[in-house]
């Protein structure tokens, strides 16, 4: 099957998927956890299981004693995680006692960590260097492996093209959902970043393999080719994680339930964009390097029959 025939409607598609995360990012941003901004982390456990009321309960409480937080959330079957602006130790100790009295049962405290906003700001900054510095290499590694540029910034394009693509969905879940990044996030992002990387070593390596054994095939054959024999792999392999992604999804608990879910986006983006966008960028940096070409040599043959 000739795939880069269309190349033109695989970039059309990865256009109206990330278009719409551009626009949330630039309207609406990420909305940051206390991991970022600074914060309070407080887990309470309970004897018995918690209940949406209880849920009600205890963020009436908090209301009550003016405690500004971002989310009550089960952490478990008994457990209760509060994410909230920076509560002092004393005034948790108090907020614990007016608790009790909601939901008649007093909780132990399992948890309780504090994020100033000064580490926040590091986190970012930090978090910011890591992908600059994980990008910039896998950009020098390819480019050493396949001593041509092309290979080298068509791949970091893949991979800047997930990164898009799993911003712009938590952009956009953030502003509709309230959704959070937080460091686990981050780690998601850095693990597709290598996952996609990956995959898209892997097509390029058959690439470079046909040219050695075919010189003469014209160039889109040889992507052709090494896109027909690796799809099937890539899809296989992408599966095997999905269905595991999915089933972590379903059931594993509230605090891994985003992290899980970039990694499942991340993933399915990654394995399209190995074979639908690094493989066809290759074959229009070629057209274009081909096109110079043939202008650099035409344009003296031009001069000398005009003269």
């Amino acid at each position: 099957m000739n795939f880069m025939r269309l190349k033109w409607l695989y970039f059309l598609i990865s256009a109206v998927v990330i278009v719409p995360g551009i626009f949330s990012l630039l309207r609406w941003g990420l909305k940051p956890s206390i991991d970022f901004t600074g914060g309070t982390l407080w887990e309470l456990e309970f004897a018995s299981p918690v209940n949406s009321d209880q849920l009600s309960a205890i963020s009436e409480a908090l209301k009550e004693n003016s405690i500004e937080y971002s989310s009550v959330q089960t952490s478990g079957e008994n457990r209760v995680l509060i994410k909230a602006k920076p509560i002092k130790r004393e005034i948790a100790v108090s907020l614990n006692s007016a608790i009790a009295q909601k939901v008649n049962e007093k909780p132990t405290e399992l948890r309780f960590d504090t994020v100033g906003p000064t580490l926040g700001k590091e986190l970012i900054r930090k978090t910011l260097i890591a992908i600059a510095l994980a990008a910039g290499f896998i950009l020098l590694y390819v480019w050493r492996q396949f001593k041509d540029p092309m290979f080298g910034v068509s791949a970091i394009l893949a991979m800047f093209h997930d990164s898009l693509v799993l911003l712009g969905v938590f952009s956009l879940l953030g502003h509709f959902a309230g959704v959070e990044i937080d460091t686990l996030y981050v780690t998601a992002v850095l693990t597709i970043l290598s996952f996609s990387v990956h995959d898209t070593v892997v097509v390029y390596d058959r690439i470079r393999e046909s040219q050695k054994k075919f010189p003469g095939v014209p160039f889109v054959e040889l992507v052709n080719k090494a896109v027909t024999e690796t799809l099937s792999r890539s899809i296989n392999n992408s599966m095997t994680i999905i269905f595991m992604l999915v089933a972590l999804y379903l059931l594993g608990g509230p605090t891994t339930k985003w992290f899980v879910f970039a990694l499942l986006i991340g993933t399915i983006s990654g394995t399209y964009s190995s074979t639908f966008t690094a493989a066809p960028l290759l074959v229009v940096w070629h057209d274009l390097r081909q096109a110079k070409i043939k202008r650099t040599f035409s344009f003296p043959l031009m001069r000398k029959k005009m003269a």
